[in-house]
Order: structure tokens, then sequence, then C-alpha cells
């Protein structure tokens, strides 16, 4: 475990390029073993998840070349050998779920311990992955072990989910890119790393209609080829940033950005008194931010944000947000509706001495522009958790610590050399 020793009270000011979509490499990771041809990745994040499956498939015996520094990846997975697989996914990355459907492409039999288990923001549970598989036609035992069979190959079909699951989305589209016939799923997600993850499969010879919309079509071909991609920027990243300039006083450029992608984001910052600018592919904070709440237009209505599956307000960019709140004046409402574990970690925010009242396990609203001191605070296993506990205390001139904090390392590789790029007082310790 390793804590950020914050001096805060500095306002941080710079060009910051974000790196690799985190939430975007993962699946094309795991969907790089549906063909044994040589895929070539740009923009590859240095992060721990992304370690822990490349260490599974060089165990497996496919060949990995990494060069960290330039973030270029090269992929041959001719000699990934399922005999070497013991039934252990890589572990502590709930993402390892996105490599049933290539796995069982792959291997035609899966086994592997039924030890799930919720995580931090709630329960994630595993039935959607296996209705898809089961609609595409895998076979599923669920005793003492979880076993995956699959006799002939996928076959196509259509399925409505009871809600938008981003990894039985991307489960879906792998499994029916080499599966016999048509497949339709209705209620799909479309978040910006499943569009990245479809364009990718796309790129090696899927056929895919509806990216980026709610309603995916596939067409399954014989085979899916190899090839040349570049991960998108991680807009969660380029989000943090921006709310880092914001909070502290500071002015922040954030490069290779979507703009496309921001509108509501941008509209969320709004509502929090926060200006974001976008010139050609580069988001700008300006100094100085007002950061007081707008009162809306519907009088007796308490201003909210509101977090859903896209194309709501992301979900893990409410704590940036929430951070924001902490010092913006006036009164906000945060609403979010996937988790109900995903507030349990403000209480750290109230050691500041934020004031923040809880009113369910989706709902918080927050009064801001309270007095607020340096603090200790305890960071959850929860990325942009941690990283808000963080803007607080940067925010605040003194001494702060946030402990266990390098769970931000999973998402948000040189976070810290960033930070004192921009002028930040920090480091782990």
């Amino acid at each position: 475990m390793a804590d950020l020793i914050v001096n805060g009270g500095k306002p941080l000011s710079g060009t910051i390029t974000p790196s690799g979509n985190k939430n975007s490499t993962l699946p094309i990771l795991c969907a790089t073993l549906l063909t044994d041809d040589k895929v070539t990745l740009h923009n590859v994040p240095d992060i721990t998840d992304v370690e822990k499956l490349v260490n599974f498939f060089i165990t497996q015996g496919s060949v990995i070349k990494w060069d960290r520094t330039a973030g270029r990846m090269d992929i041959e997975h001719g000699g990934f050998d399922h005999r070497r697989l013991n039934g252990e996914l890589p572990a502590g990355m709930r993402s390892s779920v996105l490599l049933f459907a290539p796995l069982l492409q792959r291997m035609k039999r899966l086994v592997i311990p039924t030890n799930t288990k919720g995580c931090s923001l709630g329960i994630r549970e595993l039935d959607p992955h296996l209705e898809i598989l089961e609609k595409l036609g895998a076979r599923v035992s669920r005793r003492d072990r979880l076993t995956l069979t699959l006799r002939q190959g996928f076959r196509g079909a259509r399925h409505w989910p009871d809600y938008m699951s981003v990894t039985a989305t991307e489960n879906f589209a792998m499994a029916a890119a080499l599966a016999a016939g048509q497949s339709v799923l209705l209620n799909a997600a479309s978040e910006p790393h499943v569009q990245d993850l479809c364009s990718v499969l796309a790129g090696m010879g899927a056929k895919i209609d509806g990216i980026g919309t709610s309603q995916l079509t596939l067409t399954g071909v014989k085979r899916l080829h190899g090839g040349t991609f570049t991960i998108n920027s991680d807009h969660h990243e380029v989000v943090t940033f921006l709310a880092l300039g914001a909070i502290t006083g500071g002015e922040v450029r954030v490069r290779n950005t979507q703009p496309h992608h921001y509108d509501l984001i941008d509209r969320a910052f709004g509502k929090l008194g926060v200006k974001v600018q976008h010139r050609s592919d580069t988001a700008l904070v300006r100094r100085p931010q007002r950061l007081e709440i707008a009162a809306p237009f519907t009088p007796n209505l308490l201003p909210r944000i509101e977090a859903a599956p896209w194309p709501y307000f992301p979900v893990d960019l409410l704590p940036c947000m929430l951070a924001l709140a902490v010092r913006a004046r006036g009164a906000v409402m945060f609403w979010n509706k996937v988790y109900e574990g995903g507030f349990t970690w403000v209480q750290e925010l109230v050691k500041f001495g934020a004031h923040i009242v809880v009113n369910d396990p989706h709902r918080v609203i927050v009064f801001g522009d309270r007095p607020l001191r340096p603090a200790v605070v305890e960071a959850p296993y929860i990325i942009r958790a941690a990283v808000a506990l963080y803007m607080v205390a940067a925010s605040i001139p003194g001494r702060s610590v946030v402990k266990n904090a390098d769970t931000i390392m999973r998402a948000h590789p040189r976070f810290v050399e960033n930070l004192q790029s921009l002028g930040a007082d920090v480091e782990w310790k």
C-alpha cells in the first residue's frame, strides 16, 4: 500500500497528455485472443490491470512485446496453450470476466472456481454474462465450479438483457463476432470504451452495425485477422485533470481529447460553476473559475447531477464532481443510479470539514464552501474516489495524507509525475 503526501493550496497549471483508456485497453486485449495473427496496439497505458492481463497471456504461451515508454504492444497468441490454464483468471481485477467469451471460443471448455465476489462499489453479478453466453450457444453448469462448454461454436441469437452492462455488452460483441449467423443485442451499453472495442473488432474483420447505440447487430465471420490500432485517450483522466485545475484555481489544458464525448460532462461542470472550453482536440479550464452551484429554473428543486449508463453522465466521474461541489458555493444532490455502495467513502471527505448528508445508498447532498482543513484520510478501493480525496486535499493549504491511494495506479499511469508537472507538491510514500 502507498500513501499520497499532499502539500496543498497550490494552483495546478500546465498541459497534460492523457493516457490510453484503461476501460478500452482491457477488453481490446481480451479480444486479441480471437485471432492468432499479430495485433499491434499503440497508446497502451502502463497500469497494473494491463500488467496482470499481459502476465496471464505470457503464462499461457502467448508472445507479448511491450515497449512501456512508447506505449506500444505487439501481441501474438499463436503459442497460447490452454492446457496451462488451471482455472485461475487474473486476480484482483473484475475485468477478468472479459476473458469468458474469447477463452471459450479458443478452448471450447472453461472451468473456473465459483468464488465470485462483489466489489467496493456494490454487487457485480455474473448472471448477465452467463445469460449472453448461454443465449449464443454455450452450456453453463453452476455446481462446485463454474463450467462453460461450447461444443460447436457460438451461434447467432437475439438477446434483451435487464439492464445496460458494459462488460456484458463487450462479452456479447466478442462472442457474436465469430458466431454462426446474425446476433442482436438490445439494451446494449454504448460507453466510449464499448465503442472503442467494437471499432477494433470491426478493424479485425468483424461485421458490426449500431456502434455507439443501444442496439448492436453482428453478422458472424469465419475468422478475425490482426491489425494495428491506437487506444483512445481516457475521458476519465481528461475530466480528472480539468477538475484539478478548477478546484485549485489553476489553468489546465488537456490534449488528445474527443470533444464529441463531452457535451453532458461539460454541462455537469457548468452546474458547479466551471466552464470548459474545447479547441480542436484540446480541452481547457481557465483561471479563475467561480465554483458556484447554478440554481435550476424550476423553483424549490435542488440542483442535481445524475449518473447512469451512457449516454447519462458517467458514474465513474461522480467523485470528481463531488469533490468540486465541496468547494463550490451552494448545495447540490448527487444521484448514483448504478452502484449501491458508490458513496460509502464520503465520510472521508467529512474529515476535511466537508458538509455532506447521505440520503440513502444512492444519493447524497453536498453543502459546499464550508471551512476546510488538512486531514489524514483513508482511500477506498475505488479509483476515482481516491482521486477525489486527493483533489480536496490539493485545494487546502497545508499537509494532508491520502492513505492507501495506490488504487489510482490501476487507471492513471504517472499520476504523481503528471501532478508534479502541473506544480503540485505531492509524492508517494
